[in-house]
């Protein structure tokens, strides 16, 4: 296990922004602590798939890194929206790797024991569909002996597969880490249990977090498949009928029960694609609260938070996270949003006067 990103360790920490704005530095631990008898917090339990796949182009025998990105059609091994890169591997930051060999429709790339062909380019040099021979068996045989981890220069020790399954992990569907599922442990679910705290899970397949490119990242977050449980669309039901809270564990969550909600009957248990962006003009109907990792303006996980909070609210939250050196990426830092009274300065300028050291009488760090 990765040591500096592992909650059991006790070393994350939580920014925690309640409904009046106001910010507290707390422990990771103060978690079970911070939610009321009647509210429900609710996970993503995707386990991660081995995304990342080393091989080379047949064509020139170059060498190549594919990187699944997305399910064609939710579950089915044999077709996927991939990444492909040329030489050189994680250690090397995403933006600086060279471009793969050119791809043509047709395209054959041997990838350890298995084999994918191109089906066709999606609008960019890298950005493909792609085609796995033989059977879903064999392939997902393929993929556990073969794939690893997709992984960023920012963790300079391989990732295991392990490294990358929540507590909660269950079937591969995801292509990334879940990560806010990380500061979940089973002490916490207990805690919350005794306490008359619900909990639930729905399915969703959280997708690749950075393209390489800055124009291709835009198109991010792609379409993702999710499933929610008939157990945990009756949870929400009935704690929305009783003035409880709902809390979501990660963007993906959000992004799933928001789309769910805004079909056609409301939110229920079933399987669908979330195609919607979350942003500050997004009226949530489901989500109240989410706990998510340490994310930087500009980002699309980002943008999903202006729905929860407005402008300033996230400007001294950033000024914060930096000040205090709150660690981002998948096994970093928490932050715990509640959704805000009042968004009204979701476009106001940031006072001029607010500086990191200017936030620190206001809310300094828990020892």
């Amino acid at each position: 296990m990765i040591a500096a990103g592992n909650p059991e360790a006790g070393t994350a920490r939580l920014l925690a922004i309640g409904r009046d704005g106001k910010i507290r530095h707390l422990p990771r631990r103060a978690l079970s602590l911070l939610f009321s008898p009647g509210d429900l917090v609710i996970a993503n339990d995707a386990a991660t798939l081995p995304a990342s796949l080393a091989g080379h182009h047949a064509g020139s025998g170059r060498p190549v890194e594919v990187r699944l990105a997305g399910w064609i059609k939710a579950g089915d091994p044999t077709r996927f929206i991939a990444i492909v890169f040329g030489a050189g591997d994680y250690r090397t930051r995403t933006e600086d790797r060279p471009a793969p060999p050119q791809l043509l429709a047709g395209d054959r790339l041997e990838l350890g024991p298995l084999t994918a062909t191109v089906e066709r380019l999606l609008g960019y040099p890298r950005l493909i569909a792609l085609r796995f021979s033989g059977s879903p068996h064999e392939i997902f045989a393929g993929l556990a002996r073969h794939g690893r981890a997709i992984q960023y220069a920012h963790v300079p020790q391989p990732l295991a597969l392990w490294d990358v399954w929540t507590a909660l992990a269950a079937e591969p569907f995801a292509f990334e880490p879940p990560s806010a599922g990380f500061a979940l442990d089973w002490r916490s679910l207990a805690a919350w249990r005794r306490r008359g705290i619900g909990f639930a899970t729905l399915t969703h397949a959280a997708g690749i977090s950075s393209m390489g490119d800055a124009a291709m990242d835009l198109r991010l977050p792609l379409d993702e498949p999710y499933r929610i449980p008939a157990s945990t669309a009756a949870a929400i039901a009935r704690t929305k009928a009783a003035g409880g809270r709902v809390i979501a564990i990660g963007t993906s969550v959000v992004r799933a029960l928001e789309h769910a909600a805004s079909v056609p009957g409301g939110l229920g248990a079933g399987e669908a694609v979330a195609s919607n962006r979350i942003g500050p003009a997004t009226p949530l109907r489901i989500a109240d609260a989410i706990l998510t990792g340490v994310h930087q303006p500009g980002e699309s996980h980002f943008e999903l938070l202006r729905a929860f909070a407005g402008k300033c609210t996230l400007d001294r939250m950033s000024l914060m996270l930096e000040a205090w050196d709150y660690r981002a990426h998948e096994f970093g830092d928490f932050v715990l949003i509640e959704r805000q009274i009042s968004r009204r300065d979701h476009d106001a300028p940031s006072p001029a006067r607010l500086t990191a050291a200017s936030l620190w009488a206001e809310s300094p760090p828990t020892p």
